[in-house]
């Protein structure tokens, strides 16, 4: 089921809903969307879970509004989601940026509706250097990569996907894994990086007390692995595991072991949630296909 959210006038987020039984909402990476996590959907759902794959605001097949690329906003797109959608002890999977905005959003909203975090390859908890933080990348080098989707975004895109893996893929795949990051409208891909750039999550760890796995590459050429060390001393409770032979798309260089890992996590204390109707009789949202 496909359908569209308004999350604020004249910004509706598009978003996948398929299957029944626990929701597992996922957030994709820059410049990707919900169609990153194919592999994981078809596994899952027929698992009995409910895969909720959104699309940021000016990615995929959602609206490009002309503002609202903040972490902060885009937390409130996700709680706007959540509301729309009435959902409840939710798996909350975020992959880079996306885990950046998901820790955002357990700390904005006080870890709402969620019962498990799982952080992948996640972008936080400072995606650049600054004078108290050495890791990550140099301010120039994200500028640099603004500069080049201003004069050239299909080969920026290209570029960022020869970092993106470490073990060999298809053809085929690299084509189709560029199409998605093409797909994001321009605006939303400079804007969003401007996000990585600027935004510090540091004070937004502490806040996090549901039970939480860090996935994260330790071959990862984008979020270093330091990144999961980090987060995993700061999240109370949580659980890194380390990919070794994987760089930052660990779950397509380690497809199998990843699905494995997450399922085992999302088995953990598993609450199941009884099949609802999704759509009230009082006129809410109704789906788009």
């Amino acid at each position: 089921m496909s359908h569209y959210i308004e999350v604020e006038k004249n910004v509706k987020l598009f978003v996948e809903d398929i299957g029944e039984g626990t929701p597992i909402v996922f957030i994709h990476g820059w410049p990707l969307n919900h169609t990153m996590f194919e592999y994981q959907f078809t596994q899952l759902t027929q698992e009995g879970y409910r895969c909720i794959g959104i699309d940021l605001r000016g990615y995929g097949k959602s609206d490009c509004s002309l503002e609202g690329y903040s972490y902060d906003r885009m937390a409130d797109d996700i709680r706007a989601v959540i509301d729309e959608l009435q959902l409840d002890n939710i798996i909350l999977v975020g992959f880079s940026v996306g885990g950046a905005i998901s820790i955002r959003y357990m700390s904005k909203h006080s870890e709402y509706n969620v019962d498990k975090l799982v952080l992948v390859g996640a972008a936080a908890p400072v995606f650049t250097q600054r004078d108290n933080y050495v890791y990550g990348h140099t301010l120039q080098e994200i500028n640099d990569m603004i500069e080049a989707i201003h004069l050239d975004r299909p080969k920026m895109v290209a570029d960022f996907g020869q970092k993106f893996l470490e073990n060999e893929v298809s053809a085929p795949f690299s084509i189709w894994l560029n199409a998605l990051g093409l797909e994001a409208s321009a605006h939303g891909t400079i804007r969003l990086l401007e996000s990585l750039r600027d935004e510090d999550l540091r004070e937004d760890l502490g806040q996090i007390h549901v039970p939480t796995a860090i996935f994260h590459g330790e071959l990862d050429k984008i979020c270093p692995f330091v990144f999961a060390e980090m987060m995993n001393e700061e999240i109370e409770g949580s659980k890194l595991i380390p990919f070794n032979e994987s760089g930052h798309g660990l779950l397509f260089d380690e497809k199998e072991k990843f699905n494995q890992e997450l399922k085992a996590f999302l088995e953990l204390n598993r609450v199941k949630v009884k099949p609802i109707s999704r759509w009230n009789d009082d006129g809410g949202s109704q789906p788009e296909v």
